[in-house]
């Protein structure tokens, strides 16, 4: 079966938090044996700062997104793959590509796959001219990276034929335990992007928390916080490229999440570095949201603070020991229930019995 998949990259991170999603659903169909075309737009310098090569187990075609006619020519041979998905937050042409694949008379299932679902139900809910709208119930399928059942209810509320959760995951061969690296060595660590429904969350659970404890080391990772006050216990290490991970998360006494707040406020949306930090076996933080024990044990596999007070007193209280203990369990955890290869079956599955159904349609069609 042939993919043709519209995302932000495949190939870079950067300003593109998801990369290794994409990677490790898509790399776990191409294992299945789907044959998979990922289209990206030359945008945001993200081709200046590539963390992998194009993979072997997928055809990458950067495109001009200045250009609307080898947009449209390479939507023509989307046409043919058996599975035509749009992403959201690709970042340019959004509004567009949705409403072309949207009206597509094509034989391909088409796909819409949100990777931040929370933030576009809250956009069309609050806009009922939102163009979305009217393109949602012409696709066949919506698939999420998170969400759980609030998600699920409101997609099909608006319209959706069916919706779907794929929730974040990690590779054992790509995020798992490696030596300490003394770039990234502190008490408490934390990765993201700077985006406005983050940054008074940052504020809040690290920055606030970094302040309370001035004798501890804290270190933050990521783009766009350059020029953002910090306190003088708080070393900036800009952008990691995904090759650095592992030594990210195994170089400090514990590691955080941190939310968006969309994503917090609907709960069941947890993020690509929880499951990456638990398979290097890091001793992870995270802030509170509802549905954390569908993927970790709180107290047992996962520490949670619902405030950047909480976050500060387990800087102080937990010793390596328990550190250690905490992420080996959690690396346990999601080595049997949240791998890549678990959530490829489950999109394997989804996908055959959509086309089985569309089979007959199709036949009709002939």
């Amino acid at each position: 079966m042939k993919i043709a998949f519209w995302g932000s990259s495949l190939v870079s991170a950067y300003w593109n938090g998801a990369a290794t999603y994409y990677r490790g659903v898509l790399r776990a169909l191409a294992h299945r044996g789907y044959e998979i075309t990922f289209y990206e737009p030359d945008a945001y310098d993200r081709q200046k700062h590539r963390d992998i090569p194009d993979p072997d187990w997928a055809r990458v075609v950067v495109y001009d997104p200045t250009d609307l006619a080898q947009v449209n020519r390479h939507l023509a041979i989307s046409m043919q793959a058996d599975v035509l998905v749009k992403a959201s937050g690709v970042g340019v042409l959004d509004e567009f590509l949705e409403q072309r694949i949207a009206s597509l008379a094509a034989p391909a299932s088409k796909i819409f796959w949100d990777v931040d679902a929370p933030a576009t139900l809250d956009r069309i809910s609050a806009n009922p001219a939102d163009p979305f709208r009217a393109a949602l119930p012409k696709f066949d399928l919506i698939f999420t990276y998170g969400g759980g059942h609030p998600v699920v209810n409101r997609y099909r509320a608006l319209g959706a034929r069916n919706c779907i959760p794929v929730y974040n995951a990690f590779d054992p061969d790509v995020h798992f335990p490696v030596d300490p690296d003394p770039r990234f060595a502190c008490d408490l660590s934390f990765l993201g992007n700077r985006l406005p429904d983050r940054e008074a969350r940052v504020d809040e659970f690290f920055l606030h928390a970094a302040r309370l404890t001035p004798e501890r080391q804290f270190l933050l990772g990521g783009n766009g916080w350059s020029g953002k006050p910090l306190p003088p216990n708080v070393r900036y290490a800009g952008h990691v490229y995904t090759a650095d991970h592992n030594a990210f998360n195994c170089s400090s006494r514990l590691v955080l999440n941190i939310s968006r707040e969309s994503m917090a406020r609907n709960g069941y949306s947890p993020a690509t570095r929880v499951f990456e930090a638990a398979g290097a076996a890091a001793c992870l933080i995270t802030d509170y949201w509802e549905g954390i024990d569908s993927f970790l044990t709180p107290g047992e596999e996962v520490l949670v603070a619902h405030s950047g007070d909480e976050v500060a007193r387990l800087v102080q209280e937990v010793e390596p020991r328990r550190a250690r203990v905490m992420g080996e369990a959690a690396r346990r955890r999601v080595l049997a229930d949240h791998t890549y290869t678990q959530r490829g079956a489950l999109v394997d599955s989804t996908l055959q019995q959509l086309f089985s159904e569309r089979t007959p349609e199709l036949e009709l069609q002939r």
